[in-house]
């Protein structure tokens, strides 16, 4: 199992660093081509440094709790040490070996996977035909991603009344541990994956059925979010993309038809605490259930938003799984964001 070493405090610093006053560990994953610079307060960027899209960043720290500023490592930089605005990515904080995933679980926004201490190699993971055991879902607040995102299609054509207004929407289901990925991805489709190039990905071969409920549930279609999906995270699952999205959806089901929408359909515009959300899980799918979601968010200006949730699974799904028994079977999780407000649609 890959372990991850939390990074601390006293880091040796380069002369015109500022100090990060909050050390953090884990990961940044970039979601704007960003300048990464050596200071804040200086525009000066030796290099030119700026994000990759979808690139995993080692994280160092804030420059203060609840700051502004990561402070990352970029491998090949000079400096390497460079601050980012928070909105550049979304912090994937490492989930301790003893929880039993081995993995990572995204800290805010849309987290996607994170490489470990070396890239995952093409054809690894599991292949044998078998859904995987370990999972994670994650469910976007769609129109909190919006607020951070407003250029995307999906979000560009966001209205009222629209099911991903009211709805959880689907952002993915992740095999565990998360260095498990690209399994049999051919280098090149990797590539363009991690350069953000979606739609230069091979179309994903879903029924109709399956892909007109995948529209509704996942928005993000509309930028070929499923292709990279699929590339990044099916891959690993076991089965084929048909199977890996129906499994998608019917998890999906189950969280729209409970009490955690309920809780947010009635709440927006208004705060939401991680405790009304575990305790909604709990209602929904059964005593310790709460344990199991990790809560997701942004800030927004003078606001913190709920983005995301992460949902642990432990078992295969099917048509007719018991989703409550398979999320109690997960490990649990640290709850992440203390809770913020439930976005409504339309740029706030």
């Amino acid at each position: 199992m890959r372990r991850y070493i939390p990074l601390l405090a006293g880091l040796m610093l380069l002369p015109g660093q500022a100090e990060a006053q909050v050390p953090l560990d884990g990961f940044v994953v970039a979601r704007s081509a960003c300048p990464a610079t050596p200071a804040i307060r200086n525009a000066a960027n030796p290099g030119n440094v700026s994000l990759v899209v979808e690139r995993a960043y080692r994280l160092i720290g804030e420059n203060r709790a609840d700051g502004t500023h990561y402070l990352i490592e970029v491998q090949g930089a000079e400096p390497s040490r460079r601050w980012i605005a928070k909105g550049c990515g979304d912090w994937v904080a490492m989930v301790a070996p003893s929880d039993g995933t081995g993995g990572s679980v995204s800290n805010d926004g849309s987290g996607t996977g994170v490489p470990g201490d070396s890239e995952p190699v093409a054809g690894g993971g599991q292949t044998d035909g078998a859904a995987h055991a370990d999972l994670v879902i994650a469910i976007s607040w769609q129109p909190a991603f919006c607020e951070t995102r407003p250029g995307k299609p999906e979000c560009a054509e966001q209205t009222e009344g629209r099911f991903d207004t009211t709805n959880f929407s689907l952002h993915g289901l992740w095999p565990q541990p998360r260095g498990v990925e690209y399994c049999g991805v051919a280098a090149a489709d990797q590539a363009s994956d991690r350069a953000g190039r979606w739609s230069d990905l091979a179309p994903v071969d879903l029924s109709a059925a399956t892909q007109t409920a995948l529209a509704e549930t996942m928005p993000g279609t509309r930028s070929a979010l499923e292709r990279h999906e699929w590339v990044k995270h099916g891959t690993c699952y076991g089965t084929d993309a048909e199977e890996y999205f129906a499994d998608s959806l019917t998890v999906m089901a189950a969280v729209n038809g409970s009490a955690v929408r309920t809780l947010f359909a009635e709440r927006i515009g208004e705060d939401v605490t991680q405790a009304e959300i575990r305790a909604a899980f709990d209602a929904a799918f059964g005593a310790g259930a709460g344990e199991r979601v990790r809560v997701t968010c942004a800030n927004d200006g003078g606001r913190r938003i709920v983005t995301e949730l992460t949902v642990g699974l432990a078992g295969e799904i099917s048509p007719d799984a018991d989703i409550a028994a398979l999320i109690r079977a997960a490990p649990t999780t640290d709850g992440g964001c203390p809770g913020g407000v439930v976005d409504a649609v339309g740029l706030q």
